[in-house]
């Protein structure tokens, strides 16, 4: 592959790696405020802004050694929490879960939209 191909998958891989941590934050916030807690977005946290997400080593540096390191092999982040008060959830420790579960579910759904989008692309 040519190194210009090379730098643009590094570049599509590190971009697609931010929005899935963002996403996932933001599922945990806009979970928490169906639930009665409204803490993510006074604090402007629910938006797809990664800006507002990145922490600047889990989002950015870290990625970015580790794609340089396994040559694109292993990529790992993290972004800032979403903060959210658990005594204004309305279901109690259910709503936790809730909260807690949500970035995952999020995190599953991106991995089957664009694991079906790879799988199915090629024939359109």
């Amino acid at each position: 592959m040519p190194m210009q191909a090379q730098a643009l998958d590094g570049i599509f891989y590190v971009t697609v790696l931010i929005m899935s941590i963002v996403i996932h934050e933001v599922a945990h916030g806009y979970s928490a405020y169906l639930l009665g807690d409204d803490t993510a977005r006074l604090r402007g946290r629910l938006t797809l802004n990664p800006i507002k997400h990145l922490d600047p080593f889990g989002s950015v540096i870290l990625p970015l050694l580790l794609y340089i390191s396994t040559a694109g092999n292993f990529l790992i982040g993290w972004a800032k929490p979403v903060p959210y008060n658990p005594a204004n959830l309305r279901k109690g420790r259910m709503g936790n879960m809730i909260v807690a579960v949500s970035g995952i579910a999020a995190n599953l759904m991106i991995a089957i939209l664009f694991g079906l989008l790879i799988r199915f692309a090629p024939m359109f």
